[in-house]
């Protein structure tokens, strides 16, 4: 695999996407504000090339940092309906996971990029922030969650450093921006179905009114629908839900008016990871859930509730899943006080109703010490229903509100910018049990009634303000630097209207912490500059410093109020410091035309970085562990900085309209520079690499079009992972190929029914076994791992109806 990856650099020095010199120009307004270049390039005559072949698969933005955009034909080339964050995938440096097709499943999912984790990127959608992205829900919700993958315009990723405006609080390692599509100028009914493996059905509609002039100017406005069903590939699990999209604009003298509503009510099945250690004989591929067989589900148990001793901690569960409601929306108005300045002002809400459910044994994971607090001295199977089963939940509330407000003008050479975000978050996070009737078992797509036990109930109240100035200074034509600053304070107060009862968490403690944190950063500065070297190449250079709020949750993970007594959160509040990281990147983009015979032209980028990761957080457990649920007595606390250097290659080579070949490989050293004390024991992670995240990665994406009919074979190898702090385990590199075929479908075409055509997606072409995304445990020899999922194919139609 080496010869291999040597093969891949050396193919992909020169390349990496950008969009073509002629649509340079024309992009730059748009990047600039932050939007997505989605001009296919150019050919050697200097037509717009078609769709197909010529498609750049991923554009380089003309930022002065590393910054990359996906349009919204190469997402929906992936698999139509698919999550904006797995598109991603195909970028150099991103390491993306998760158990279904779509990248749809949020507690199974693993995101690295340039070795931070998902919940260490910042996201937004139409700047609307997204939170960071926990499957436990506190401050967001998921891309796909906030508009149907269908509407995405493009999506931006920003790996090493954020733009200074970005609404985020754990923007460490970057920022995804995802951007709704507008409403067409022309009236249309577009229609698309979906069918496949696993009783898949994706049915989209979306109504365009088309352009319509009045008083005030020009309005448009589109309405779409979803509806998706599709079950899990190992066991009866079903995958579905339902979301509406709307979006109004209006074009007048003053400015631009946008309005946009998203609904969206979800159910994802949950995966149980495989547990891997020295102790555990019994290791599945798999651990399917026994749901819907019921009868099958008593009989694994014995008449005590107790699982089958073999199988270990890799026992199986009845059930388990993931409901989420939500409801977003914005109103924004663009308003040109003058031809040289901008006021933008943008009012969002957001309110999410959700739970994480799970139906297992009583028996398991120290839950017979849990229950018997509630219920000392009495027959455990009877008080949860005598089926040796109870559904624990995690019910989530959250309904947050905030502004954005943002004045850029021009004075002479410089374009100021100055902006300000406020959002106010009202959380919270109940953990209650319920019984499973025997003679009435509850199914995973229900909301259980009437808890037996809530064991705790949080309230977080937190509000959020950031500021941020910025000049970029046209210092000459073709130099541009820009410098600034931003501020961001977070203000959170935690409370706990329900206490667990004394010996139902761990260590002793009598409460779960109440109280104030702030925390705060004046000065985060950032510096970068760009170089147009001629009309085809173009260098950047930048350096940017970001900060990672505390996590403001109170159900559990590396939060302050989910420490296990007052006394841990004081000393975490009177000493911790907030995770901080430096970034310096630096640059080349290229884009040509040639007259080489066949190749007509190659677009290509090269950045390499390094970053200072300072006051790393991690949840420690000094005292043992009794199970998942109950845990130890955790402290929460710095422990030491992190290294990180890297270089990213990506690039297309054109063949005309025929054909196209993108390649991105990735190389990433993240080490650890500490040792930290867990109780009376040091860990030895001085100089160990970061677990999770691959060293290596080599993407690519090859195309041809014959004839009308586009064939496209996409790879992806991800390299070797550690699964310890330790770095004494791993799990071994994977490769996967995807295939896609689309075209026209004349013959349906005539009268009111235009542009129809079809796509057929195979995923994990070669059907290859492996571990898919790796779950880093809390003791140095133990991990979980998630598989990769069968071959899968899916066909779908579209239309649309004028």
């Amino acid at each position: 695999m080496k010869k291999q990856i040597k093969a891949a650099m050396l193919a992909s020095l020169a390349l990496t996407p950008l969009a073509m010199a002629q649509q340079v120009a024309s992009a730059v307004a748009a990047m600039e504000s932050g939007a997505v270049a989605v001009a296919a390039p150019a050919d050697a005559s200097g037509d717009a090339a078609a769709a197909g072949a010529m498609a750049t698969v991923e554009i380089a933005t003309r930022r002065t940092r590393s910054s990359v955009a996906l349009k919204q034909d190469e997402i929906q080339k992936i698999l139509p309906g698919t999550n904006p964050l797995k598109a991603l995938q195909t970028l150099p440096g991103v390491s993306f996971q998760t158990a279904d097709p779509w990248g749809n499943n949020e507690q199974n999912l693993s995101l690295f990029v340039h070795g931070f984790s998902g919940q260490q990127l910042g996201y937004t959608m139409d700047g609307v922030p997204l939170g960071d992205q926990q499957y436990g829900n506190y401050n967001g919700l998921s891309p796909q969650r906030a508009v149907i993958s269908e509407n995405v315009r493009g999506v931006v990723l920003s790996s090493g450093a954020g733009d200074l405006a970005t609404a985020s609080t754990s923007n460490l390692g970057g920022t995804i921006e995802t951007f709704s599509a507008d409403p067409l100028a022309e009236r249309n009914l577009a229609v698309q179905q979906t069918v496949g493996s696993h009783n898949t059905s994706r049915t989209f509609v979306r109504y365009d009114t088309g352009k319509m002039s009045g008083q005030f100017g020009d309005s448009s406005l589109y309405v779409s629908a979803l509806h998706h069903e599709a079950h899990a590939w190992d066991f009866e699990g079903r995958q579905g839900g339902n979301q509406v999209n709307a979006k109004f604009v209006n074009d007048n003298a003053t400015g631009r008016l946008t309005v946009y509503f998203n609904y969206s009510d979800k159910i994802e099945p949950n995966e149980d990871s495989t547990v891997h250690s020295a102790t555990e004989k019994y290791q599945p591929y798999t651990r399917p859930f026994l749901f819907p067989d019921f009868q099958s589900a008593l009989a694994y148990l014995s008449p005590t509730g107790a699982t089958p001793a073999a199988e270990g901690n890799n026992y199986r569960n009845y059930y388990s899943d993931a409901q989420r409601e939500d409801y977003l929306g914005y109103v924004k108005y663009d308003w040109n006080l003058s031809d040289s300045t901008t006021w933008s002002n943008q009012l969002y809400y957001h309110y999410d109703d959700g739970v994480g459910v799970v139906a297992g044994p009583i028996g398991v994971a120290g839950l017979p010490g849990l229950f018997a607090v509630y219920y000392p001295n009495q027959n455990l199977k009877q008080v949860f229903g005598n089926s040796g089963y109870a559904t624990r939940t995690t019910e989530y509330r959250i309904n947050r509100k905030g502004a954005l407000s943002t004045l850029r003008t021009e004075i002479g050479n410089h374009t100021l910018q100055g902006g300000l975000w406020f959002e106010h978050n009202e959380s919270s996070a109940y953990r209650r049990w319920y019984a499973l009737d025997v003679n009435n078992p509850s199914a995973p797509y229900d909301r259980p009634e009437n808890p037996l036990i809530t064991q705790y109930g949080s309230a977080i109240d937190n509000k959020v303000v950031q500021l941020h100035l910025q000049d970029e200074w046209r210092v000459r034509p073709d130099l541009v630097v820009q410098g600034g600053f931003k501020s961001s304070l977070q203000f959170a107060h935690g409370d706990f209207p329900v206490q667990p009862k004394l010996g139902a968490i761990a260590g002793g403690s009598t409460a779960l912490p109440v109280g104030d944190i702030d925390t705060k950063k004046w000065f985060l500065p950032q510096l970068g500059a760009r170089w147009d070297i001629t009309r085809e190449d173009q260098a950047f250079v930048n350096v940017q410093k970001n900060m990672r709020h505390f996590v403001t949750y109170g159900g559990g993970g590396a939060s302050p109020w989910s420490l296990a007594s007052q006394s841990a959160f004081d000393l975490f509040k009177s000493t911790a410091r907030p995770e901080t990281s430096v970034t310096f990147e630096a640059g080349l983009r290229t884009s040509r035309t040639l007259n080489a015979g066949a190749l007509t032209g190659f677009d290509g980028q090269v950045n390499v970085y390094h970053v200072n990761f300072k006051d790393r957080l991690l949840q420690i457990s000094p005292t043992p562990v009794i199970s998942a649920i109950i845990g130890g007595n955790p402290v929460l606390a710095n422990v030491g900085n992190v290294k990180t250097d890297g270089v990213d290659m990506s690039g297309t080579l054109h063949f005309g309209r025929t054909f196209s070949f993108y390649d991105a490989i990735s190389y990433n050293r993240s080490k650890y520079d500490d040792n930290y004390l867990n109780g009376a024991t040091t860990v030895q992670t001085a100089g160990k690499k970061v677990p999770g995240s691959p060293e290596w990665m080599n993407k690519f994406v090859a195309t041809l079009n014959l004839a009308g009919t586009e064939f496209q074979l996409m790879g992806d190898y991800v390299g070797k992972r550690y699964a310890t702090y330790t770095n004494d385990l791993s799990v071994k590199s994977y490769f996967l190929l995807g295939l896609g075929v689309s075209g026209k479908l004349p013959f349906l075409d005539g009268g009111f029914v235009k542009n129809a055509r079809y796509r057929v997606n195979v995923t994990n072409l070669a059907d290859r076994r492996g571990d898919l995304n790796v779950v880093v445990g809390a003791a140095d020899k133990t991990y979980n791992t998630f598989p990769i999922a069968p071959r899968q194919g899916f066909l779908t139609l579209m239309a649309d109806f004028k």
